[in-house]
């Protein structure tokens, strides 16, 4: 592409992509999930809402359901340990001596 021309042209078409907030991507996958790949980033592409609802789908997949606030303090209080005492002090002992 040493041709000035050319490097004009695809200059100007990827400034009309960054207009349209389109990014340009690469990625490493599996030879077969080339198609798969190609088809969800074209679905992506559009302002449509059949491609809202495949992004909001993905996006849940991959991240998993929303967990509820305070979460962890909850699985703590159903914790079977709940309640049991426990001596949790540990005896001091000040170490060996080391000689350098």
């Amino acid at each position: 592409m040493t041709d000035t021309s050319q490097k004009r042209s695809l200059a100007t078409y990827r400034r009309r992509l960054r207009e349209r907030g389109m990014a340009r991507f690469e990625l490493l996958a599996a030879e077969g999930d080339r198609a798969l790949i190609r088809s969800l980033a074209r679905r992506l592409a559009e302002d449509t809402p059949d491609a809202s609802r495949v992004r909001e789908l993905v996006s849940e997949t991959l991240s998993g359901p929303a967990s509820p606030k305070g979460g962890i303090l909850a699985a703590l209080r159903r914790s079977p340990m709940v309640g049991a005492d426990l001596d949790l002090d540990r005896p001091y002992e000040p170490g060996r001596e080391i000689d350098l």
